[in-house]
């Protein structure tokens, strides 16, 4: 019996030491990479805020997505290049002018990279820029109502893809040409190394009592030899003053660029001194170039856009102004180039190198007042390797592409191949941790992490396939956005959350300095708006010929006018709808039935319009999209419309009121 015990206790005691193994086993355990204890690192509880705003670009939907972190919840969807029918961006009679080009309107782009404007070399939650990248414009979004507010067509360029990135004071934005295109445009055969590039310095309007949204101008383009320029950043602290492009395609090559463009060891990365450049064109040694292109803007008082159609832009050529720019080689077909907190140190990714290089801004310094050049390339003088180096980090990872910083001496880089993030110390030279992430790592964002003083407490590698990481939606899938803890020592993955687009580059900042600073409605009295009604009484209905237009008030619960009689097929419509609440978060959507055009959201004391041209007879309705109050379904209406030529007088009503004759 004695034996039996022992053989009972023993079983007993290892079926619990199976139990403690297993249950700890399953506090560490991951799936996909993910630790199983990790959920109150990101849970924002019910009525709380996240810790910071994330701005992700939007990539081949032309849009901007705002996610809150550390939760990864969507905030918002900014529509830029595309039009939007979730608030009619795009397709209502205010903002369309922002979508024109010297092409014409154009209804869709591909954006790409996100950037805070900053203020000493530190975002300040003022305005984010965003580039177009196949027709080249730069955007600017006003953070305090998350709306576009400035578009500038970036002319004498050839996809936009080295953009948008700013000076330490957004005294300027930058651009560069991914294409190399015939500067000027002309008809000529296919041949690259007869083609052009340019770097554009577009100079920002940082008045703070500047009331109009006008601030951006092309101050210069710099001709440069025709390559594909890829991303860009501005120095800061010692190296305040100059931009970093990097290039690749230095082979020039017109056909099968995943072969003939990765034949040399080292591209370039381009170093461009910005004071010269000022000094260049104060000086007049510039040509000025004669070129169409268009600068929109949205006005806040009148709640619509507009277009300035330009007309020529200054362009310098470097062997007019020597000490401008400078070549540092860098290996191999570089993707990103990034300037670290102190300025000191310029870090590319060479997606297809094997190694890291990091650059010193100091040795580079040095290496000009030597002249320590290898020799000239396109009339550009070209550094020797060796003298601008700071060390190379030997076989980091496969196919590194981007870098942020966390401010504690660390740089973090983005490996597509292997697709893992990797740290680097700075000046140690060396990989000291590596975390995977699911799968192909393109960008990566720690919040300021470009900036001088970064909030290193997270990385965001965003991946460009998710396969198995989400439930599937067809052979169309999501892309991943990881959220990674870096306070320690070792990174931990914290969240998995599918993003919308493509998102190419962020940007991130904490909360506080954009919440405070929000827009809850448009003051009604400040709306000066052309057709804007401030009271129901001053709603009516107007033809002038075949255009009719429609001055519409919006309250909880009706329109008015919300009956409309006397409209004639071949008539074109105007809804003008002011929206008279002045409580948050209480818009109105108007939509009626036919149109071809989208739904509008106007925002308390806003007003939008829509256009609208019926085809046929009938009694046509039209009602709020937006679920405004209890009530809300009642909020509707009609419009008659009758034959052409018809004399069915126009008249309307609405809010308790009897039958109106039109003027």
């Amino acid at each position: 019996m004695k034996e039996l015990f022992k053989k009972f206790a023993y079983v007993g005691t290892a079926l619990v030491l199976v139990g403690v193994a297993v249950n700890s086993c399953q506090k560490q355990a991951t799936k996909g990479g993910i630790s199983a204890d990790v959920a109150k690192q990101v849970y924002v509880p019910p009525g709380e805020y996240d810790e910071f705003y994330a701005f992700l670009s939007g990539g081949y939907n032309g849009q901007i997505d705002v996610v809150g972190l550390p939760s990864g919840r969507l905030l918002q969807i900014v529509p830029v290049f595309s039009v939007d029918p979730h608030n009619g961006y795009g397709f209502d009679e205010e903002t369309k002018a922002m979508l024109m080009t010297s092409h014409g309107f154009i209804p869709w782009d591909d954006s790409h990279h996100p950037e805070l404007s900053q203020t000493d070399g530190v975002p300040d939650g003022r305005w984010l820029f965003i580039n177009a990248n196949n027709t080249t414009r730069m955007a600017r979004i006003d953070l305090t109502t998350f709306e576009t507010v400035e578009i500038l067509e970036i002319p004498l360029s050839g996809g936009n893809h080295a953009s948008t990135f700013v000076t330490p004071n957004t005294e300027y934005v930058t651009a560069a040409t991914r294409f190399a295109v015939p500067i000027p445009q002309k008809d000529m055969p296919i041949d690259v190394k007869n083609f052009k590039g340019t770097l554009t310095f577009i100079k920002v309007n940082n008045d703070p009592n500047y009331e109009g949204n006008d601030r951006m101008e092309i101050a210069f383009q710099i001709l440069v030899p025709g390559y594909d320029y890829d991303l860009s950043h501005c120095g800061k602290g010692p190296s305040y003053g100059w931009c970093f492009f990097t290039s690749y395609n230095t082979e020039q090559a017109s056909t099968l660029l995943e072969i003939n463009a990765s034949q040399k060891d080292k591209d370039y990365i381009a170093a461009v001194n910005w004071k010269v450049a000022e000094k260049c064109i104060a000086d007049g040694k510039y040509k000025e170039v004669p070129v169409t292109y268009y600068h929109n803007y949205y006005d806040d008082r009148t709640h619509m856009a507009y277009s300035k159609v330009e007309k020529s832009v200054k362009v310098i050529d470097p062997k007019d102004c020597p000490g401008l720019i400078y070549f540092l080689p860098t290996p191999k077909s570089p993707h990103g180039v990034d300037v670290d907190p102190t300025g000191e140190y310029i870090v590319a990714g060479g997606k297809l190198a094997t190694v890291l290089p990091i650059h010193s801004f100091s040795k580079m310094m040095d290496a000009i007042k030597n002249k320590q050049f290898e020799g000239e390339d396109h009339g550009i003088p070209v550094l020797k390797y060796d003298a601008i180096n700071h060390c190379e980090v030997p076989k980091p990872c496969l196919g590194p592409l981007h870098n942020e910083f966390d401010g504690r001496g660390y740089v973090y880089t983005s490996c597509f191949i292997s697709s893992e993030v990797i740290k680097t110390d700075l000046k140690e030279c060396k990989v000291v941790d590596r975390i995977p992430v699911y799968y192909s790592v393109g960008h990566l964002m720690i919040p300021g992490g470009d900036s001088k003083k970064p909030w290193g407490k997270y990385v965001l590698p965003m991946n460009k396939i998710t396969k198995d990481r989400f439930l599937p939606t067809g052979p169309e899938l999501a892309h991943a956005a990881q959220l990674i803890d870096i306070t320690g020592e070792k990174m931990r993955m914290l969240l998995d959350f599918p993003t919308m687009g493509e998102p190419h580059y962020a940007q991130a900042l904490p909360a506080d300095l954009i919440m405070s600073k929000s827009l809850k409605v448009f003051p009604l009295e400040e709306n000066n708006h052309p057709y804007a009604v401030k009271s129901e009484e001053e709603a009516k209905v107007v033809r002038k010929g075949n255009r009719v237009d429609v001055y519409m008030t919006a309250i909880r619960s009706h329109f008015v006018p919300d009956n409309i009689e006397g409209i004639r097929v071949g008539d074109t419509v105007y809804f003008h709808v002011t929206n008279l609440e002045q409580d948050w978060d209480i818009p109105h959507g108007f939509a009626i039935y036919g149109a071809h055009t989208s739904n509008i959201l106007i925002m308390p004391g806003q007003t939008k319009s829509v256009q609208w041209i019926p085809k046929h007879p009938g009694v046509y309705p039209f009602y709020c999209t937006d679920f405004c109050s209890a009530l809300h379904q009642e909020m509707q209406g009609y419009v008659r419309v009758s034959p052409r030529g018809a004399k069915v007088q126009l008249r309307w009503r609405g809010g308790g009121q009897d039958w109106k004759t039109a003027s």
